[in-house]
């Protein structure tokens, strides 16, 4: 019986000093060296065994919310990843829960009473719930969520927003605009502690926050004439807790505002004579829409008439004088719409000339 192959290598098959086969008269023999040469030489490593990803959604950290008329407002991010920084494959659901928490805070406690709300919109991949605040009013209200994969695992609950509901602030009335020279005059009544006023410029959709006052009055200094702005005013009150409710936005207004102002009447007119003329000199206008300025002359207590219009350098040179007669000069200021503004004459001044 012819001896096994493995048999044959154990006895024959060695490595020498100088690191070569020894050769085996079995050519099976010279096979299965072979292969236990490529067992015993190989380099592969058997690791530890990989543990199952959890797939849990991230935890929400961005929950606000905000009393608005006679809704909580509440929003927040919808996570995306999970908590090893893996993309979620399908969308998560929402356990989104509000109600009033004991003290000490337990959020077990909290939860299990805590009513669920289900309706909310998504846009942009931030849900937001509008919850009725009647309920709640007087009271302090916790709202938090967590979400839940397709795997039904659940993330840990949000951060704790609590709001203390008040009875929902009177909304303003719809403000009344008018132009005034340092800008557009929005005023509005209605009760607050402070109020937002909204602006809406030219062709944009949406309404941006303008400014926040304490009275009931605003001016938009920074308009452009013949453009239409839209104004509307929002009720803001203190309701505690470093809290504040805010009211329904009022209805708006739009108003293309108009330049009828003139600029300011020149001062500080003086007139000098010369050998064959008399110099006039003024103080410099400083509106930013001065076109330039008009000379009006009179002589004796005759009737003004207009003797030129000059660039915004404030000076003039009268050279049609005659001897022997008393001149009056004014000066008026005048801006650069279609049909000028013209401001009111100067004070006059009276010059004899020899």
């Amino acid at each position: 019986m012819s001896t096994p192959c493995y048999a044959g290598l154990v006895r024959g098959i060695g490595i020498d000093g100088k690191g070569l086969w020894r050769r085996h008269a079995c050519l099976q023999t010279k096979v299965c060296a072979t292969v236990v040469l490529t067992l015993t030489a190989g380099c592969g490593y058997i690791g530890q065994p990989l543990v199952p990803l959890a797939n849990v959604p991230q935890r929400i950290s961005d929950v606000a919310a905000v009393e608005r008329g006679a809704v909580i407002i509440a929003h927040f991010t919808i996570p995306t990843f999970t908590t090893e920084n893996n993309p979620l494959k399908t969308s998560v659901k929402l356990d989104f829960r509000a109600g009033v928490a004991g003290e000490p805070f337990n959020p077990g406690d909290w939860a299990n009473q805590a009513k669920p709300i289900s309706q909310f919109e998504v846009k942009d991949g931030l849900a937001t719930f509008k919850i009725p605040s009647e309920a709640w009013t007087g009271k302090k209200v916790t709202i938090a969520v967590r979400s839940i994969g397709h795997n039904g695992k659940q993330s840990d609950w949000s951060n704790f927003e609590t709001i203390p509901v008040v009875a929902p602030p009177e909304t303003p009335s719809k403000p009344a605009v008018e132009d005034i020279a340092a800008g557009e005059r929005v005023t509005w009544t209605g009760a607050g502690d402070q109020f937002r006023v909204l602006r809406r410029a030219g062709d944009e959709k949406d309404f941006a926050i303008a400014a926040t006052v304490k009275g009931h009055e605003w001016i938009d200094a920074g308009i452009d004439y013949g453009k239409p702005y839209s104004y509307a005013v929002q009720a803001l009150v203190d309701a505690g807790n470093q809290k504040t409710a805010e009211s329904d936005v009022s209805a708006s207004d739009t108003h293309i505002p108009k330049d009828i102002f003139p600029p300011a009447v020149p001062a500080a007119l003086r007139a000098d004579r010369t050998a064959n003329s008399v110099s006039l000199v003024w103080e410099a206008d400083t509106d930013s829409d001065l076109a330039g300025y008009r000379i009006y002359r009179s002589e004796g207590n005759g009737p003004w008439q207009k003797l030129a219009d000059v660039n915004t350098v404030p000076s003039y040179s009268d050279t049609a004088v005659e001897h022997g007669k008393t001149y009056r000069y004014a000066v008026s200021a005048f801006d650069k719409t279609d049909l000028p503004n013209e401001s009111q004459l100067s004070a006059p001044v009276e010059i004899a000339f020899p």
